[in-house]
């Protein structure tokens, strides 16, 4: 399928979710996270959910990371050059929603990409080969590409795997692991 049927699809999947089946769908993303090799790293990169979108909800992936002791990273978008600053957060980290409701640190002690192990990637569709379908804005494609290759990229679906994804470009970064509710999917 095509991104854009993808992105038609998957949004209106996500809008038939009760508020209760999207919490029991993050807590069961969450807890598949923890069979994953990445434990032994450091600096992990988190979204906050834009909670209009019925995004899936970080909140547990947070707990754990902290109950960890990781460090933990968010990120501030430029609509204007589509790039996005990653800050560390901390408990002076003061978050509130930018114009499109994406909750974001005011500001904060930088991180450079080169230093983020882990990327927990937001995704609307992803398909079997690690190809994955966001917003079309080229935020995480842009970012991914800032960080190094063996950075760990990790995406969060509530949905299982499409077949196949038909127009990816060569600037798409592939996944290489997506963790739904009943599968994690290693690329």
């Amino acid at each position: 399928m095509l991104k854009k049927e993808l992105r038609q699809k998957y949004k209106t999947l996500r809008k038939q979710l009760s508020e209760n089946e999207l919490e029991e769908m993050s807590l069961a993303i969450a807890n598949k996270l923890l069979k994953l090799p990445i434990w032994e790293k450091s600096y992990f990169h988190i979204f906050l959910p834009i909670t209009e979108h019925l995004e899936v909800n970080t909140e547990f992936i947070l707990h754990l990371l902290s109950g960890k002791d990781k460090e933990i990273i968010i990120s501030k978008s430029n609509f204007e050059s589509r790039k996005m600053t990653h800050f560390l957060l901390t408990d002076n980290t003061k978050i509130k929603k930018n114009e499109y409701n994406i909750p974001e640190p005011l500001d904060g002690i930088e991180v450079p990409p080169n230093k983020i192990e882990v990327v927990f990637v937001p995704l609307l569709a992803f398909d079997k080969k690690g190809n994955r379908v966001g917003y079309g804005k080229g935020f995480y494609d842009h970012f991914l590409s800032e960080c190094k290759p063996v950075t760990i990229k990790i995406g969060l679906s509530f949905f299982e795997a499409e077949e196949s994804i038909t127009d990816i470009f060569e600037s798409d970064i592939q996944l290489d692991f997506c963790v739904t509710p009943n599968s994690i999917y290693s690329f």
